[in-house]
């Protein structure tokens, strides 16, 4: 007997229940990016799971592009973020402070550029200069340019899921994969990791799920809060 409909087809996520994921796996990423040795086996594949973070959150960026009523808000908010989460970051990963940042300098960088590539005020070629400039100015950042890239291509095709996935899989694989493999070594293939995303984002339906300030808020305290426990963490163990 043929079965027209599974559970699998018909299950839909919401995008707090995203959230919560992407919250639950980037804790345990960023535990073992740490905790274990990177250039073991062992390292390189607990970070599987955590690669499907960086998709989900520059999803969700795009999209909340759309459902906010007010951009400039919402850029500021990611900016006052990458600001607080600054140092926290750079500290539990032993950066120094000049030469790297976190994810939301990146994911603020992608929503400016997906605004103004949207904004039919500018010209095509501001907003061909101004894509290229956030994506040089994320450099520094978690995810880099990468992350710009993909808030960009996922707003620009969204309503169409295809165009959105294949430009992802054209992003992360020349422009992430390739590069970290040739850069760092093949244990560096487990950034595939990144396509377990896939399938929650084709559950994805565009609901947001419970409107809640503890939710919209939890998000981003959570970042330089888990990573300042981490560190403490990290500190009373090490001695």
């Amino acid at each position: 007997m043929l079965l027209t409909n599974t559970n699998v087809l018909q299950k839909e996520m919401t995008a707090n229940q995203l959230k919560y994921i992407a919250i639950i796996l980037m804790f345990f990423d960023h535990l073992f990016a740490i905790f274990l040795d990177q250039s073991s086996l062992e390292g390189a594949l607990s970070r599987i799971p955590g690669r499907i973070v960086a998709p989900i959150m520059c999803y969700l960026i795009a999209e909340g592009y759309f459902y906010t009523s007010n951009v400039n808000k919402y850029i500021k908010r990611l900016l006052i973020f990458s600001a607080i989460s600054h140092f926290p970051y750079v500290i539990y990963f032993g950066i120094p402070w000049w030469k790297g940042t976190s994810v939301f300098w990146s994911l603020a960088l992608g929503l400016i550029a997906l605004a103004v590539a949207k904004n039919n005020k500018y010209p095509l070629y501001v907003k061909v200069l101004a894509v290229i400039a956030c994506c040089i100015l994320a450099v520094p950042a978690d995810w880099y340019y990468i992350g710009v890239l993909w808030i960009l291509f996922f707003g620009l095709f969204r309503g169409d899921i295809r165009k959105q996935l294949i430009s992802f899989a054209i992003i992360g694989i020349f422009l992430h994969v390739i590069h970290s493999i040739y850069d760092y070594g093949w244990l560096w293939v487990n950034q595939l990791g990144m396509f377990l995303a896939v399938p929650l984002l084709l559950m994805y339906k565009g609901k947001q799920g419970r409107k809640s300030k503890i939710l919209k808020w939890g998000f981003y305290i959570f970042y330089p809060l888990h990573l300042l426990i981490l560190y403490y963490i990290y500190i009373i163990i090490t001695g």
